[in-house]
């Protein structure tokens, strides 16, 4: 944490209850940092598979949205699968 200008000397002044909420808040950051990285690659994925031409238009064609409505399905698909293969791997 030092390059947010934080020492360890600053985090073991924290109370107990401050040190939880701050677990909680890095916690939902790097909750929100992943969701942000998932969306990218998504998007990244699916835009690189689906739009093939330019998009002159402002919009996609109807082919390039049903592709990407499809590809962003079959993510959040294979995403769900595993989230559930490995809840099972843990119990």
């Amino acid at each position: 944490m030092d390059n947010l200008g934080v020492t360890d000397h600053d985090l073991d002044r924290l109370n107990d209850k401050d040190k939880a909420e701050l677990r909680q808040f890095l916690q939902a950051e790097n909750q929100k940092a992943r969701m942000q990285a998932t969306v990218h690659s998504l998007t990244d994925t699916c835009f690189t598979k689906c739009v093939t031409g330019t998009i002159k238009s402002g919009s996609l064609d109807r082919s390039e949205e049903s592709c990407m409505q499809n590809c962003a399905a079959r993510f959040f698909d294979i995403s769900n699968l595993t989230m559930q293969h490995l809840q099972k791997m843990r119990h």
